[in-house]
């Protein structure tokens, strides 16, 4: 099994207030973690910064030209009270987009079974004209599109254990049954979306969310249940992931108590399911994960994970 890991260091250049929990931090832990021996195997690949034109694979032109006014020149500039923008912004959301993308090419050319893009900011809470939630654009939505046009994907699934709902993936796929969006999620919690009863126009929305305080029984049920099943009934020939490891139970955003192995456990049931209908072609993009360790263990295992198959 053969693993891609995109990278780059603008995406420490996207600033953020004091104190804010989506930190270049997040990474370093990250890069810390990959020291490891066990990942001697893996390709690290320096992301390259992608066309604008990308964007609007998922956003429309106003809401791309929303963000290019909104970078400032030198300090900050809020699109909302956690939502921010610093000079190399634009550069990193678009050098995010390009990692995804470039993964996309790898997987269906053959070069790589599967890949991580180790990206920040994160992207599932942006919606189609909306930056919120730590998120500029929508980067895996961005790489469904991409997949489908320029590499004839049919049934792309995109599934996120994120703790916090991807809203802007909803929006964006709510009524595009070519797409099928899973989410396990904590809820009541921000964004406020993803109840069951939220599934699409088209029934391509599975939501699957765990109450606060559940841990790894809960969320393993949750997967099997629901993301598990839908995902077998709609046999993707693509994958992608909104890895968020924010449900780990030392976040300190969320109140959902799962360990580094469930991550570890959820990506080997997507395996089985990539192995089956989608030739192993899987792409997994970092999302949310607040607390250092937690993040460099769960996405180390998850990581790993997708070198062992």
């Amino acid at each position: 099994m053969t693993t891609f890991l995109y990278e780059n260091p603008v995406f420490l250049e996207h600033e953020v207030p004091e104190g804010h929990p989506e930190r270049p931090d997040r990474l370093k832990a990250l890069n810390l973690a990959l020291e490891h021996p066990n990942f001697s195997d893996l390709k690290r690949i320096e992301a390259k910064k992608a066309s604008e034109d990308l964007v609007l694979l998922a956003h429309p032109e106003e809401h791309l030209a929303a963000v290019r006014r909104a970078i400032p020149e030198e300090g900050l500039n809020h699109f909302e009270a956690d939502t921010c923008a610093s000079p190399l912004s634009l550069d990193a959301a678009l050098t995010g987009i390009g990692g995804a993308t470039a993964a996309v090419d790898a997987v269906f050319t053959g070069e790589t079974d599967n890949a991580f893009v180790a990206a920040r900011p994160p992207g599932h809470h942006a919606e189609k004209n909306k930056a919120m939630g730590f998120c500029l654009f929508n980067t895996v939505a961005i790489a469904a599109r991409y997949a489908q046009k320029v590499h004839g994907a049919e049934r792309v699934a995109i599934v996120d254990w994120d703790v916090h709902h991807g809203n802007g993936t909803q929006d964006i796929f709510w009524d595009d049954p070519s797409v099928l969006f899973c989410s396990t999620h904590q809820m009541p919690l921000y964004p406020g979306t993803g109840a069951k009863d939220e599934t699409g126009i088209k029934g391509n929305v599975v939501n699957a969310p765990l109450s606060p305080n559940m841990g790894s029984e809960h969320f393993r049920e949750a997967f099997r249940s629901r993301v598990l099943s839908a995902l077998t009934n709609f046999r993707p020939d693509f994958i992608l992931i909104s890895a968020g490891f924010d449900a780990h139970h030392r976040d300190p955003l969320a109140q959902i108590n799962l360990v580094a192995e469930d991550f570890d456990w959820a990506t080997g049931r997507l395996h089985e399911i990539a192995d089956r209908s989608a030739g192993n072609r899987m792409v997994s993009l970092l999302e949310g994960g607040y607390d250092l360790q937690g993040l460099a263990e769960s996405a180390g295992l998850h990581i790993l994970r997708l070198m062992r198959g």
